[in-house]
């Protein structure tokens, strides 16, 4: 068998070799040379929104529909809602957004509209008929 001794250079000054870290250290220093920007190195930071909510107003319109569809306001509304589900299904994030702003439009019409013929269904017997009596 043969035995090779393998020569370690200490460090001037210090008793103890070195250790492998400081070794691959050197060897790096000697093979790509010295850091040529002494600066820190400077890093970019890219946020990626991976999913964007786009809320369509499904179960709105559908309420609407279902219980305050004064002049078919709330039908249309859940028209308009679908269209911008399936826009958002797509991956038309922009058409989605118009069709829910116009869902949205309509579902606030069909929701006042709603209030104000209950209140006038409620508020119209009461004081008409004591008057007729």
């Amino acid at each position: 068998m043969n035995h090779t001794a393998q020569t370690f250079f200490t460090p001037a000054g210090t008793d103890r070799p070195p250790n492998y870290e400081m070794l691959k250290e050197e060897h790096e220093v000697a093979t790509l040379g010295a850091p040529h920007n002494p600066a820190p190195p400077t890093s970019t930071v890219i946020h990626i929104r991976s999913k964007t909510s786009v809320p369509d107003h499904v179960i709105w319109s559908l309420f609407n529909t279902l219980f305050m569809n004064s002049c078919c306001l709330g039908f249309i509304a859940f028209a308009y809602s679908v269209k911008s589900r399936d826009r958002k299904m797509v991956g038309d994030l922009t058409g989605a957004q118009a069709y829910a702003s116009t869902a949205k439009c309509l579902n606030i019409w069909a929701l006042i509209l709603g209030i104000v013929m209950t209140i006038l269904l409620i508020i119209i017997p009461i004081l008409i008929l004591p008057a007729y009596q």
